[in-house]
């Protein structure tokens, strides 16, 4: 806590601070670490191997393969949210299973499962973007901007 909120703290709210900072567990950062980069290295290793299987057994090529990986890893993403078996991986990995595709396809299938007693359009379409939505908005927006950071570098590239 910064020294300015401690000035405004009584004693005994800095004592219980102090005593709540002696109890907390200490947190496993660089296990936490390793775990998500596992993780996530295995998400996108699969992804990588999606990939090639869709490039030499189905007739793919680089730009067209991106496509249906995506959708299997989405696929099997929202399967195991549906049996409860992400919720374990995401547990063990953190962060690790947020970053990629899989996350956003957790996201909204946690949503829809979680609101799908209040129906099918009020229920599980009515709130199925709700945590994912942000993550659209900001990917939009991001994407808006790296896109024009893009055009000003080309068009100045090309005076």
């Amino acid at each position: 806590m910064s020294n300015m909120k401690k000035k405004k703290m009584t004693t005994t709210q800095q004592e219980f601070d102090a005593l709540v900072k002696g109890i907390e567990p200490k947190r496993p950062i660089f296990k936490n670490c390793i775990r998500a980069f596992l993780a996530g290295g295995a998400i996108c290793t699969i992804g990588q191997i999606l990939q090639w299987i869709f490039i030499n057994y189905f007739g793919f090529d680089e730009k067209t393969s991106v496509s249906p990986t995506i959708v299997v890893l989405i696929f099997c993403a929202a399967l195991l949210t549906g049996f409860g078996v992400f919720d374990h991986i995401s547990q063990w990995a953190g962060c690790g299973t947020a970053v990629p595709i899989t996350g956003f396809a957790n996201s909204i299938a946690s949503a829809s499962m979680e609101h799908k007693s209040e129906g099918l359009v009020l229920g599980v379409a009515g709130n199925m973007f709700r945590l994912a939505g942000a993550i659209v908005v900001y990917g939009v927006i991001s994407a808006f901007i790296v896109a024009t950071i893009k055009m000003i570098i080309i068009w100045l590239g090309g005076m």
